[in-house]
Formats: structure tokens, C-alpha cells, sequence
């Protein structure tokens, strides 16, 4: 079993964030973490993940456009994406800089591939997923690793 925590990150913060979310995944025994940005991921990545959790800063208030145009490139493997398990992870440079709206946005395309989405777990502060303004702080990184953690823990119960 294997969830791939990918990402886009310009500034540092979200691939920070994603190496948050990734040591959650890694706490589960039995399912391994591929960790790569964007311009590393491969559409065998997608494939041969049984989870896939997604990071953008906030553009706009929408993921990045780097994000969009992988996800939009690998709309031919939508087919075999079906019940995978999804969640993002977003972080902007604002506090009402459209952290929501950015993981929503994420999300979407999650679903329009198919996947069982979820957001964070009820002992997290969020609700869509991860996000944080600037740098992610201590309550942050323990979310990102909460995310990370459930979406392994989905992916061993309904592959197990």
C-alpha cells in the first residue's frame, strides 16, 4: 500500500507542510509515503498509489497553476482512480488569503477523479484539510501529520 503526498511550493512553506503530512503517512505500519513535488510525479505515481494527498499555495484563491496543469494532465487515468482515497493540504501568505477556497478547489478535482475524499480528523482544527498563513507552526505540523496519519489508516482499512 502507498499514498504519494505531492505538492507545488515556491516559497518553502508547503513543501514543508507536505513533510508533515508525509511523516503521518509514515507513522502507519504496512504503507509506505512517496514524497515528491510536482514536476517528479509521474502518472504511474497516480496509479500505483492507493492514497494521493495534494499541496498548492493559494493563487488567487485557487491552487496554483503548476498543480492544475498536472492534474489536468493526467485526466486519461481518471478511469482506474476510483476509490482511492484523496485530502489536500493548502497554505497562502495571508490569513484570509482563500486557504479554503484553495483546499475546496483541490478537492474537487479529487472527486472528479473519483476518489473517497476526506478532510481533516475531528481532533485537527480544520475542516477541508491542512492550511496555514506563512510558515507552518507547531499546531500545524502535528495537523499535517493528523492528515497524513488518516489517510493511511483509510487506505490499510480498505485495502486490508
Amino acid at each position: 500500500m502507498q499514498v504519494l503526498v505531492t505538492y507545488f511550493s515556491r516559497t518553502g512553506h508547503t513543501k514543508e507542510l507536505a513533510g508533515e503530512v508525509a511523516r503521518g503517512v509514515q507513522e502507519v505500519d504496512s504503507v509506505d509515503c512517496l514524497l515528491k513535488p510536482i514536476a517528479e510525479v509521474t502518472k504511474e505515481d497516480f496509479l500505483h498509489s492507493d492514497g494521493i494527498i495534494i499541496g498548492s499555495p493559494v493563487y488567487f484563491g485557487g491552487m496554483a497553476g503548476e498543480m492544475k496543469a498536472m492534474l489536468d494532465s493526467f485526466v486519461g487515468v481518471r478511469p482506474k482512480m476510483a476509490d482511492k482515497v484523496g485530502a489536500a493540504f493548502a497554505t497562502s501568505g495571508d490569513l484570509s488569503g482563500g486557504k479554503e477556497t484553495t483546499l475546496i478547489s483541490l478537492l474537487q478535482v479529487l472527486l472528479i477523479y473519483g476518489m473517497i475524499v476526506v478532510g481533516d480528523p475531528m481532533d485537527a482544527t480544520g475542516h477541508y484539510g491542512v492550511s496555514c498563513a506563512g510558515a507552518p507552526d507547531a499546531v500545524t505540523r502535528a495537523n499535517g501529520a493528523k492528515l497524513g496519519k488518516r489517510v493511511a489508516e483509510l487506505v490499510k482499512k480498505l485495502k486490508g
